[in-house]
């Protein structure tokens, strides 16, 4: 398990931002933005890629509880496909620090990347979400957020099994592509099969 720093900055109110789904072929981006308090104590906190789906859940909850500020926003793929997903995500993370109850002082932003958010400075942290503990909780709370969003999805469109996948490119996701073709939930921006498999699949319709 990570050791997480519990600040970037000493002294700044300080906001951990991060997404998930930004490589799926499907589904909404979902940003999230989280403030802790300085002491709390999130025991098996980390990166949620290396948690277990109900370790997430738990601190899902407690994170939701405990936290001084948090907020989860959705971009879905009709926004996504009119701009582009770095954008979108983006936007996601903006929307999120909007929707804030308190107004941070510097923003953590997980990976390289990050358009500036007015009046906020920020710092982008490589693999932030295993360094930094308000960038963990906030990739717990997209991961959550979107996975269950999937799931509500999946119940619409059973064929492309994303109550196990979530939208992400797999064999059982582009193998239902070739047999069903594409739905309203699918980025039509991306390439959802591989070019030798477009030649076999049905119509994207």
């Amino acid at each position: 398990m990570s050791v997480l720093a519990a600040y970037h900055t000493k002294g700044l109110l300080e906001a951990g931002c991060d997404e998930a789904g930004r490589g799926c072929l499907a589904g909404p981006v979902v940003a999230a933005a989280v403030i802790l308090p300085p002491r709390i104590r999130l025991p098996g906190l980390d990166d949620s890629k290396k948690l277990t789906s109900s370790t997430r859940e738990r601190l899902r909850v407690v994170i939701e509880e405990e936290a001084l500020a948090w907020a989860v926003s959705f971009v879905h793929p009709e926004e996504i496909d009119r701009t582009n997903i770095l954008r979108a995500t983006f936007i996601a993370m903006h929307r999120a620090i909007d929707l804030l109850a308190h107004r941070p002082e510097h923003l953590l932003i997980d990976g390289n990347r990050f358009a500036p958010y007015r009046g906020v400075p920020h710092s982008c942290l490589v693999k932030g979400d295993g360094r930094f503990r308000s960038i963990a909780a906030a990739s717990i709370l997209a991961k959550t957020h979107r996975d269950e969003a999937m799931i509500l999805a999946h119940e619409q469109y059973p064929a492309y099994n994303w109550a196990v996948n979530k939208g992400y490119p797999t064999a059982d996701h582009r193998a239902a592509l070739v047999r069903e073709g594409a739905c309203p939930f699918h980025r039509r921006s991306f390439r959802l099969l591989p070019l030798e498999e477009e030649l076999f699949a049905s119509p994207l319709s």
